[in-house]
């Protein structure tokens, strides 16, 4: 916790924001989830285990855990922003099903070597990519063949 914490003082240090108490509890808390979770859900775990915490706190202290590295967005669905703890973590891709928003976490090498073909092509210094599929989980592709028909399960997933 000492890196990401140091990490965090010297990005706010470095844009002339301080790092308050409950800075440092929001801290804790994303760099603790094991899951992706969405701002209400990490206000809501802190407020169970602090009592009371500032909503606002919370809402703005996230863009600046995304801005300094330590978390990053993964997908706005269901109309809110979800988020992830990266921080010392390889990269990696996710697949998300369409009916149930179960999110699957992948690495694939040979998307590295596209990044560099895909820079060098262009003449584009890439930092980082990020994929994410769409479709139906096996449990969901089932229950939806089952119960409708559908072009798209009309083959076995």
């Amino acid at each position: 916790m000492r890196a990401k914490k140091e990490v965090f003082r010297r990005y706010l240090r470095e844009n002339g924001l301080r790092f308050t108490p409950e800075r440092g509890r929001i801290l804790e808390a994303a760099v603790s989830q094991s899951a992706h979770f969405d701002a209400e859900e990490l206000y809501l775990k802190l407020r169970r285990r602090y009592g009371r915490i500032s909503k606002a706190s919370v809402y703005r202290t996230i863009p600046l855990l995304v801005q300094c590295g330590l978390i990053r967005a993964v997908g706005h669905h269901d109309g809110r922003y979800h988020y992830e703890y990266i921080y010392g973590h390889a990269h990696h891709c996710h697949l998300r099903c369409l009916e149930c928003d179960k999110m699957v976490e992948f690495t694939l090498n040979s998307l590295n070597e596209i990044e560099g073909q895909v820079g060098k092509k262009y003449r584009f210094i890439v930092t980082g990519h990020r994929l994410e599929f769409h479709g139906y989980c096996l449990q969901c592709s089932r229950a939806i063949k089952k119960n409708r028909h559908s072009p798209v399960f009309d083959s076995s997933p």
